[in-house]
This record gives C-alpha cells, structure tokens and sequence, in this order.
C-alpha cells in the first residue's frame, strides 16, 4: 500500500484505524473523515493561541497519511488565517489531495500557502461568485439555518468534481460543525499527553439532552502512537 507510507501492521501502530478510509476507495459514496488534535483535558491551543504542535510527530505522520488516502483535505477561513497550512503530503509518501478552504466571506489572504500552484487542486468556497485570484470558485447552493454554507452542498459540489473522500482537518469549529450536520463517517481524535488548562476547547457540539444518557455514543478503538500520543477512532452514523 504505497499511499499515506502504510506497508503492513508492523510499519505503523495505527494501521487499523485507517481500514475505513482505505476500503471506502472501492464505493463511490462519499466517505467524511474528521481529524482533531488536543491535549488530555481537550484542548486544541493555549490561551494565547499557540498550537504548534500540540501532537507528536506519531501524530502528524497519521495526519500526513490521511492526507494522502484522500481526494481533497477541507479546513475552515480560521484555519488559514491563522495557521497558513500547505495541506500537503510531506512526513509520508503518497499524492496530496486537492485542497478545499471554506471561506464563505472571501477572507482568506491572496497569498496564502494553500493556492501554491504545484499541480493539485485548489477551491475556495464562498457564498458569492467574486473570481477570486488563483483559484477555483465553487459556489455552493443555500446555507444552513445558522448562515453557514450548506455541508450537504459542500459534499455534492465536491462529489461532482470526483472528490468522494474528504478528510476535515479543521479547525476545531468547523470539524465540529460537520459532525452536528451529521455529515461524518469517522472522526480521529490524536490526544496528546499534556495539560494546557486553559485555551480553546476542540470539539463543541449542542447537547442532546440535559442528561449523562443523552450523550453522544460512538464506538471506538484505540491506538497507541511512539512518542505518547494516542488515537482514538471513532466511529459516527451519518444522517
């Protein structure tokens, strides 16, 4: 298996926990996986925003690798504001996906290292057809009820351009908003072995009941990286 650098069990600790994204190249329905580092007590950055890195290199190697099993990689205005991520394969071998910022407003800078032109694809998704520079412009139809581009949209649009296995790298808001839409088959969350104590929280989802019974239930297997981290896979019901 030479994409994402996965040869056989013994090469990587997380091999299992790719299984899903490996099989779903077979189907033709769109297969959503959600990706999410934080530290032990759920945090994605300290209170000043640094989050550089909050995971091991285990962990942005697993990152890298689902990088490299998908067709595109989706992260949020947010992400690219503050982080500017290349959104390429570089820890592991594999092809980089096409990459996709949704950046309803057009706020994203012009310059950012996403739209290098190295023969992957680049979309930006806005609300309204602006032209803007160096990219391809997909305009989804119709947002949700809360002003935010549609998901469902957002996986037609992108199934129409045969990008059928999407990964969700972030940030936080938007991996959560995605798993609310009840949009995602996976969800990989990579906990580092720290305490920040304070800072952004990761996922931030509403509430389906005032009781411990109401909690969202998943099925989950675990996967110890070298270096400390830990993966957890869980496993979602789309809606």
């Amino acid at each position: 298996m030479a994409d994402g650098g996965v040869k056989d069990a013994s090469a990587y600790p997380g091999l299992e926990s790719l299984s899903a994204l490996i099989d779903a190249k077979r189907r033709d329905a769109p297969f959503v996986i959600g990706q999410l580092g934080q530290s032990l007590d759920g945090r994605v950055a300290t209170a000043s925003g640094d989050s550089h890195y909050i995971n091991g290199p285990a962990a942005l190697e697993h990152l890298h690798r689902l990088r490299a099993l998908v067709d595109a990689v989706i992260v949020g205005a947010g992400t690219v504001i503050s982080d500017d991520p290349q959104l390429t394969v570089r820890r592991v071998p594999g092809p980089s996906p096409s990459r996709v910022v949704i950046d309803p407003n057009n706020r994203t800078p012009s310059d950012s290292r996403w739209r290098t032109d190295d023969g992957c694809g680049h979309l930006q998704l806005i609300r309204e057809d602006d032209g803007v520079e160096g990219c391809e412009v997909t305009i989804p139809i119709g947002c949700d009820d809360d002003g935010q581009i549609s998901v469902p949209k957002i996986i037609e649009a992108l199934g129409q351009r045969g990008m059928t296995r999407l990964l969700i790298e972030g940030g936080a808001m938007t991996v959560s908003h995605w798993m609310q839409a009840g949009a995602m088959d996976r969800l990989h969350l990579l906990v580092s072995p720290i305490i920040l104590g304070d800072g952004p929280v990761g996922l931030s989802l509403n509430p389906k009941g005032d009781r411990i019974a109401d909690a969202w239930q998943l099925n989950t297997r675990h996967f110890p990286l070298p270096g400390g981290d830990y993966l957890i896979d869980c496993e979602l019901k789309r809606a």
